[in-house]
């Protein structure tokens, strides 16, 4: 059966679908921008245009993370790699763009409607696939199903043979599944890697479902990641099913393929900036530091101070740093920012929970896309590719923004989590209480003194004594003397929705961050942030693609309302705005957010900052060849060795484009090129073809391997 070409589908009815599967506390907070873009386009009599077939598809990808498992790396991976089906499935009808997995010309007298099934039977497949498996696959399935029969597509198709765009589609989900399922991530394994070993004792954060007093053991190393503890009681943790042992999230993925990085040998990190701080060591001030600034961060979750948050005063930063005093004046109206006076306690809440992405969110990488897409929608947004050229049609400018935006997310999970693995750094939690547990590192003459201990700091880190521990002492039911206590966060009320919970004194060893029950700690190691990696590298595809790094009118914000946006207690006490005129303001308020999450110490967020300028710079540079194709034209540079059996001479590439389809070719004249293999895709950047030393040709080179059309061939 032929699948037919739908009708156009109202923007409203979009929109409607889009959450309507979705409750309230699950809903993106975003969605409050999207209708105030849609009010204001009304009241302006603006209409906003029908979203594109890859936006379409793109809110179906979000929609499956939030009611999946909070799993950043691996939803980063299927957001790029739904960004490559669609892409490809475009590129097939234009003259000149290069697809990435897929190579392949297709025509078509309605090339809108060729596209527009293509990418659906791509993105369909892929997302069946990659979300069968998902916490809540039966839901997922029946909306995607629902969204084919919606837009008037038989999803029952499943042929990849002939020239109908829906078997192109097919035939493209088809290689990228066939791509994932060698990309080292272990996806038929659940992403796992069964030959890893931790070989720290749990933390124990719950029993019976309830933060409590179960301290540290002894025998924990304070400079590696610690997996958390919990009983069947809490129900969930991670969004998993709980067990005895927080599983690693992401641990694949130092070994998992990128789109732009590469790396001289294998098992190292694409980029390697040194190991974090550790305790005990020439950083052991370094490290300290780290954990007393996330404890001095906690005790402002209660500040009743009111400053200035507006973009005026804070923000304008250097890379990998809070040196910035704001903005002189709005980059596009040229007048100063008004005051945004805010609680600051209010504030560090709402910045806490609202860049949190754990549970029930898009996570870090989703939440890129999102802001893609309100740049997307916004009327005062150019599609202009990089800021120059001619106006692109929505369609162009939404697959060549997700393919940016995903290969950058992607890259930025890769290159985080290889340094996650590689250096296996610490959790605020775990460094605090095991100082803590040691005693204090202050004062020699004092009781529980180790130099290796929390340092000393009045009304932030305190040692019991007999006197204080005294029924209405300062910290009377907390412990006993000798121990260390801290003045923080106990952890969520009983009733989240009508108590707030005060900061108070408890144990060091006790100690909790600034997050729900369910989600106490990321189920991966700390350093480095990548939810810093992610929003950088998202930062630099914005500004790339858009040719500025000012958002839409040089201002947004999110309205967090009294009373009803946390989720961990009540709260905020009053309205309370997060504001910003820049992407790179954005994405340093999503790094500094985890501070104040208890999540972590500035050196994770300063050096996962630098990593995604990284990360984005070398996606754009990378992302532009496969539009304009000029990716072919790169010239292959080439080593060559004797073999160790003295019969062969070894040809390898040093820096070959994944995907593309490499051979050894020879000649005798410099004319006529032969080919001296058969043709090889590069999954990575070396490739070794042998040349036996008997050949008749004098001269070797190893080229892009071309079909008929001058494209690498279609089914590889």
């Amino acid at each position: 059966m032929n699948p037919s070409r739908p009708h156009p589908i109202p923007a409203t009815q979009v929109y409607q679908y889009r959450y309507s599967h979705l409750s309230m506390d699950s809903r993106p907070r975003s969605v409050a921008v999207v209708l105030l873009l849609l009010l204001l386009s009304l009241t302006q009599g603006v209409v906003l245009a029908a979203p594109t077939i890859a936006r379409t598809w793109c809110e179906e990808t979000l929609a499956a993370i939030r009611i999946d498992r909070p799993h950043p790396p691996a939803h980063a991976r299927n957001l790029f790699h739904l960004s490559v089906v669609m892409y490809d499935a475009w590129a097939a009808y234009d003259p000149t763009a290069l697809g990435y997995l897929h190579h392949e010309r297709a025509s078509a007298t309605d090339v809108e409607g060729a596209r527009r099934e293509a990418v659906s039977f791509a993105a369909y497949r892929l997302l069946l696939h990659r979300y069968s498996f998902s916490a809540n696959a039966t839901a997922t399935r029946i909306a995607l199903d629902a969204r084919m029969v919606e837009l008037g597509y038989d999803a029952t198709f499943t042929n990849t043979v002939g020239s109908t765009p829906a078997a192109l589609g097919n035939r493209i989900a088809a290689d990228v599944i066939a791509w994932g399922a060698t990309d080292g991530s272990n996806e038929s394994g659940g992403y796992d890697d069964p030959g890893y070993v931790n070989p720290q004792r749990p933390l124990i954060v719950l029993l019976n479902g309830e933060v409590g007093g179960f301290g540290i053991s002894p025998l924990t190393d304070p400079n590696r990641w610690q997996p958390l503890g919990f009983d069947g009681a809490a129900r969930f943790q991670n969004g998993l099913a709980a067990s005895s042992l927080q599983p690693y999230q992401g641990v694949t993925w130092l070994r998992t393929l990128p789109f732009a990085l590469y790396r001289p040998i294998p098992g190292i990190p694409w980029f390697d900036p040194g190991p974090p701080s550790r305790l005990g060591t020439l950083t052991d001030a370094q490290y300290k530091e780290g954990a007393m600034f996330v404890l001095k961060a906690a005790t402002e979750l209660e500040s009743d101070e009111v400053v200035d948050r507006s973009p005026g005063n804070i923000g304008n930063n250097s890379v990998g740093a809070d040196d910035g005093h704001g903005h002189a004046n709005n980059p596009v109206t040229g007048q100063p920012f008004a005051p945004n006076p805010v609680r600051l306690g209010d504030y560090t809440r709402v910045m806490a929970e609202y860049w949190a992405d754990g549970p029930s969110s898009e996570t870090p990488p989703g939440h890129w896309f999102l802001l893609a897409n309100q740049v997307s929608d916004n009327p005062l947004t150019q599609k202009r590719i990089g800021g120059s050229g001619p106006l692109v049609d929505d369609l162009e400018w939404d697959i060549k923004t997700y393919l940016l935006v995903g290969s950058a997310m992607h890259d930025a999970a890769c290159s985080a989590w290889s340094l996650k693995r590689f250096y296996e750094g610490t959790r605020p939690i775990t460094a605090i209480r095991y100082m803590a547990l040691l005693g204090q590192s202050s004062d020699r003459s004092l009781p529980s003194y180790h130099p290796s201990g929390l340092p000393l700091q009045s009304g932030l880190v305190e040692l019991v004594t007999a006197a204080t521990a005294a029924p209405g002492g300062r910290h009377a039911g907390v412990g006993v003397a000798g121990d260390v206590v801290v003045f923080s966060w106990p952890g969520e009320p009983v009733d989240r929705t009508n108590q707030v919970q005060n900061l108070r004194w408890v144990r060091g060893v006790d100690w909790v961050p600034y997050q729900r029950k369910n989600f106490v700690t990321p189920a991966f190691p700390g350093y480095v942030s990548g939810h810093s990696t992610f929003s950088r590298a998202g930062a630099e595809a914005l500004t790339s693609i858009t040719g500025s790094p000012v958002f839409p009118g040089g201002f947004g914000r999110v309205v967090a309302k009294a009373n009803s946006f946390l989720s961990a207690e009540r709260g905020p006490s009053r309205d309370t705005e997060i504001q910003w005129p820049t992407y790179y303001d954005i994405a340093d308020l999503a790094g500094q957010s985890r501070r104040w999450g208890g999540i972590h110490v500035p050196e994770d967020d300063f050096v996962g900052r630098v990593l995604g300028l990284k990360v984005g710079q070398r996606a754009w540079s990378l992302v532009q060849r496969y539009w304009d194709a000029s990716i072919l034209t790169d010239g292959v540079t080439t080593t060559v060795k004797r073999s160790s059996d003295g019969q062969s001479l070894l040809f390898s590439t040093v820096e070959a484009h994944r995907s593309l389809a490499y051979q050894l070719q020879s000649t005798t004249d410099f004319t006529t090129w032969q080919p001296a293999s058969a043709a090889v895709v590069a999954t990575d950047v070396n490739l070794t073809f042998p040349a036996p030393l008997s050949s008749n040709a004098r001269y070797f080179r190893i080229a892009v391997a071309a079909s008929v059309d001058g494209l690498p061939k279609g089914a590889f």
